[in-house]
């Protein structure tokens, strides 16, 4: 059993960036602190690109964001006394042979920074991996990029500093109320908040705890390597992304029954062919992007596999045959492709602190002042924007 030898202010579910960040600034507030971590392997951020889009902000809200999220890169090294690997490199978001890089420009135009068409030529100079023959050309900006795992235990290691405590647990449920209860396979533990960053897997948790909420997640497959010989300059993706439109469909209220049965595939997979080198050598390339609506549905990875390499190959035919497996996370997001942040339905002493779109960029600032909002009492615009509750969030 849990032996809880006291009552925490909060209790945060979910070990990834989001509930590294959130536990680091929470307990940065003074607030004491219990991070439950399942150590799964198979979470978002252990295999993302790791990619910062300061330049990708479309509205004031995600432009501000954005900002933010530079500013606090650029001393969250010195501040967590680690270093992330922040770095700013090319991105390259390749335009398919046939098709008008200037046509695909124009969906980047609300952008903060709108993309540079490059042509072939150009694109390869830039890339040099890159297969001529397989692109009509490139848009390109300049990207932030940081290690994942690296910056997930900086903030855990900070946390654990301001006298955060975490343990290693499966969380089955969540008893809500004024005096709320996360239960264990070992035993409940008691608190006065529970923050849900349990990504992909909110969902499932929520509803077995009674509480619904309109998150989302897809089943991402991609290709991880072991270092590598081979030098790829740049972070590659396509520019003309077939998640988002996957995620826009797979959201709409007329499919809200598909993912309450979990029996079935909500929409069509997508797949998004691109590579990202980290600094140690080893190379994330994919992704397929599938709806499921149960979290643990069974895969073929091998298939995907194969898929992944077939599509990659053809934009960077030197990964083609590298050594390197395929696995599975969870990604979530919301019908309106903001995060879900802060109490969920009346019951305020549970909230949410996940389904991040960009969340290397913007992550880290709602971190922040989720924590400094719920610490000091104090109103907090853009939290309040974020809210579960909001309007866009409804069921028709």
């Amino acid at each position: 059993m849990v032996a809880a030898s006291k009552t925490y202010d909060w209790v945060v579910v979910g070990g990834g960036l989001a509930g590294a960040a959130a536990s680091y600034e929470l307990a940065r507030q003074g607030l004491s602190v219990l991070l439950l971590d399942s150590l799964s392997p198979q979470r978002a951020t252990r295999y993302s690109y790791g990619g910062i889009p300061y330049w990708s902000g479309t509205t004031p809200l995600m432009r501000q964001l954005c900002q933010e999220g530079y500013e606090r890169h650029q001393i969250l090294s010195a501040e967590l006394e680690s270093d992330t690997q922040l770095r700013e490199l090319d991105l390259l978001l390749t335009v398919a042979a046939g098709e008008d890089p200037n046509q695909l420009q124009k969906q980047y135009a609300d952008c903060g920074t709108v993309p540079t068409v490059l042509s072939v030529a150009e694109a390869c100079e830039r890339e040099p991996l890159l297969n001529p023959n397989a692109i009509a050309g490139a848009l390109t900006v300049a990207h932030g990029h940081v290690d994942p795992l690296l910056l997930i235990e900086a903030y855990r290691t900070a946390f654990l500093r301001l006298s955060g405590v975490s343990r290693v647990a499966t969380v089955t449920q969540i008893e809500p109320g004024p005096y709320p209860k996360v239960v264990t396979m070992d035993g409940a533990i008691a608190c006065a908040n529970v923050l849900v960053c349990a990504g992909g897997l909110s969902r499932r948790l929520l509803q077995q705890s009674g509480l619904a909420i309109r998150q989302y997640f897809t089943h991402a497959e991609l290709i991880e390597t072991p270092p590598l010989d081979l030098c790829l300059k740049a972070l590659v993706m396509p520019a003309n992304m077939q998640r988002f439109g996957l995620e826009a469909g797979a959201t709409q209220s007329e499919n809200e029954p598909l993912w309450q049965q979990e029996t079935q595939r909500i929409a069509p997979p997508a797949l998004d062919p691109g590579a990202i080198q980290f600094l140690d050598r080893r190379i994330c390339m994919g992704q397929i992007s599938r709806t499921l609506g149960n979290p643990f549905a069974p895969s073929d990875l091998a298939r995907s596999e194969v898929k992944i390499r077939q599509a990659v190959g053809h934009i960077l035919p030197a990964l083609k045959d590298v050594p390197g497996h395929c696995h599975r996370c969870l990604v979530a997001f919301s019908h309106d492709s903001l995060p879900l942040i802060g109490p969920i339905s009346d019951a305020s002493t549970v909230q949410i602190f996940s389904g991040f779109g960009s969340p290397f960029a913007i992550l880290p600032p709602l971190a922040q002042r989720f924590a400094a909002h719920v610490a000091s009492g104090t109103d907090d615009a853009i939290v309040a924007d974020l809210s579960p509750q909001r309007p866009s969030l409804a069921l028709n």
